[in-house]
């Protein structure tokens, strides 16, 4: 393959040809000629980037397919520009042993035109107290370890987790939710919940257990990593942590870097998530963590439901919200656009510091590296619609916006996923 004429930001910015040989980028220059036979790409106009990488995503395969599949989670993946993704381990089977992770494995090889890889649970059946074979699952092939949608609430038990994964330098992604504090709550407890008579998740649901992590981590010398952080007193904490040396990472969700409660519509189910939208003080103080690196990454938390799951009320609905092919744009459209952020900057929390902090393929753009690459098309302005959409998931708060930075073409491992106007 040969893409001309790319506009390209990664760690530098220039305009150069990428010639692609496999799954391998070969050559960077200026007027590079076409192979025989090569597939090539006029990029003129648009910009190329490295591949985006989504540490958190959830395909709901096996057990929840009417959700979300592995196939079109991925391809869901691919239209919003992602060429790396890592799935969590909420299924039914929950892949807690190397006979039911390894056929989740490979169905997400099998399946996906881009690298989907794979968290194993911390636990057994995620709600257990016991650990599971840490070495014999990443010998399998898993990334690291997450009990994403439910937080471990045993301190021990944590520790004990810690203990294994820090010895073989695998990473702990923590869902950090305190559940004896969550009370029944389903909105950000604060003035909207009372306006709308909902019971409120306090953010001490979430620091309480956070800083009790921190300190685990610390501890032990774990690679610990936050997940979808949603409070001010939780920047706070990742903060001071850092600053005392403690292995810990953090993502935010892009909805809770563009929304707070005071966006919710009234008891509109597409505006529930865990964690919640929080206040506006909150909501700034992720902003300042992400500038301030506090915060690490972005990550879309992609959590499909069917239609009927995200009906109703908060009370009866499902918590989540999809996020694979609204992300980037709403992300370059509110926060680059307005010169919140560079566009730099945001590839850099979007691709290269994922990758380097969870030893992922991509994240820059250089010859012999891996030719996983987003083309964007960043001028022209579009309405978010969910007829447009590869997921199966339809439950977003961002239906009807206007924005701009749509993928024209994803391509991971050297071949393309995604191309506009044709299948992912």
């Amino acid at each position: 393959m040969l893409i001309k004429n790319a506009h390209i930001i990664s760690d530098t910015e220039y305009t150069a040809d990428i010639q692609i040989t496999d799954d391998k980028i070969t050559a960077i220059g200026q007027q590079l000629a076409a192979r025989s036979e090569e597939t090539v790409i006029d990029a003129t106009g648009a910009t190329v980037v490295p591949g985006l990488i989504d540490v958190h995503v959830h395909f709901r395969e096996p057990g929840f397919t009417a959700k979300e599949t592995i196939k079109t989670g991925a391809q869901a993946a691919a239209h919003g520009g992602f060429t790396t993704v890592v799935a969590m381990s909420n299924l039914k089977p929950v892949p807690d042993t190397v006979a039911t992770l390894t056929p989740v494995l490979a169905k997400n090889h099998s399946d996906a035109k881009i690298t989907v890889r794979q968290f194993a649970p911390i636990t057994h059946d995620l709600h257990s107290d016991q650990i599971v074979d840490m070495p014999a699952l990443l010998a399998a092939g898993a990334l690291g370890f997450s009990n994403d949608g439910v937080g471990v609430q045993d301190a021990d038990t944590m520790y004990q987790a810690m203990k294994q994964a820090a010895k073989l330098k695998a990473p702990i992604v923590a869902h950090i939710e305190d559940a004896s504090l969550m009370h029944g709550g389903v909105i950000n407890a604060g003035p909207v919940a009372e306006k709308l008579n909902l019971p409120g998740i306090i953010n001490q649901t979430e620091s309480s257990q956070l800083a009790r992590d921190l300190d685990l981590a610390e501890a032990t010398g774990v690679h610990y990593h936050a997940c979808h952080v949603s409070t001010r007193q939780s920047v706070a904490l990742i903060r001071e942590a850092k600053k005392r040396g403690v292995h810990v990472t953090a993502e935010v969700s892009p909805h809770h870097l563009l929304l707070d409660e005071n966006n919710i519509p009234g008891d509109n189910p597409m505006f529930k998530m865990n964690p919640p939208l929080r206040s506006r003080a909150d909501h700034l103080a992720l902003l300042e963590g992400l500038q301030d690196g506090t915060l690490d990454m972005i990550a879309t938390d992609h959590a499909p439901h069917t239609a009927e799951e995200k009906s109703g009320s908060f009370k009866t609905a499902a918590f989540g919200i999809v996020g694979s092919e609204t992300a980037f744009p709403l992300l370059y459209t509110k926060l680059v656009k307005s010169k919140m952020f560079t566009l730099k900057q945001l590839i850099a929390k979007m691709s290269t510091v994922p990758a380097k902090k969870f030893g992922l393929p991509g994240g820059h753009i250089s010859v012999g590296g891996p030719a996983d690459l987003t083309i964007l098309d960043l001028d022209t302005t579009y309405t978010i619609d969910p007829a447009d959409w590869f997921s199966k998931g339809k439950n977003s708060p961002f239906i009807g916006e206007k924005v701009q930075g749509q993928a024209l073409y994803t391509i991971s491992r050297g071949r393309i996923a995604y191309q506009k106007g044709g299948q992912a």
